[in-house]
């Protein structure tokens, strides 16, 4: 192309921006997109620190799709169980101590709170940082596997508490019932 051209060079000048024109066009552009990375899967949200909670829906999920595989129903989050899980994971982190019977024996826990269940079971834990090791942890433990495919179970509560001072950080407490109301 000569220097002199300027219908050439009047061309190539249009032809560029023709292209910039197309390349901004097109879907999320040429440029990188500066938007904030997904949230992270409940199920793999670290609980080791002040103020985090676990991510309820996806532990009733998770052991909705465990029991599914193993022919049984699905779970639903229980306001009452989420009371009791509660109260027992933060007791077992204040006093630093993995014990079912830290406040009470389980039974006269849910009698305690007027919870009448046609049956019952309780997974505690410690240690364990996510909501996918507690679960990975209690489906090894055959003691613990049974009682998340306890067949009539159709509620749950479940909730973990920080203990800074602790060796294990996190303290875990997972129940599992059919109440004996009928609730489902």
């Amino acid at each position: 192309m000569s220097g002199r051209d300027p219908l050439a060079r009047r061309a190539v000048r249009v032809s560029l921006l023709a292209l910039a024109l197309f390349a901004l066009a097109l879907p999320g552009g040429c440029a990188p997109q500066l938007s904030a990375p997904p949230p992270e899967p409940g199920m793999y949200r670290d609980l080791a620190e002040a103020g985090v909670e676990v991510d309820a829906s996806a532990a009733a999920a998770m052991l909705s799709g465990y029991r599914a595989n193993n022919g049984l129903g699905a779970v639903v989050i229980d306001p009452d169980l989420m009371r009791l899980a509660s109260a027992q994971a933060i007791a077992m982190a204040d006093k630093d101590m993995l014990d079912h019977n830290v406040i009470r024996a389980f039974g006269d826990r849910l009698k305690a709170a007027g919870y009448n269940a046609a049956a019952a079971a309780e997974n505690i834990g410690a240690g364990y940082r996510t909501l996918a090791e507690a679960f990975s942890g209690w489906r090894d433990s055959p003691p613990h596997r049974q009682n998340m495919l306890l067949p009539p179970a159709t509620r749950i509560g479940i909730a973990a508490a920080y203990a800074p001072k602790s060796r294990y950080r996190v303290y875990w407490a997972l129940i599992l019932a059919a109440p004996a109301d009928g609730r489902g």
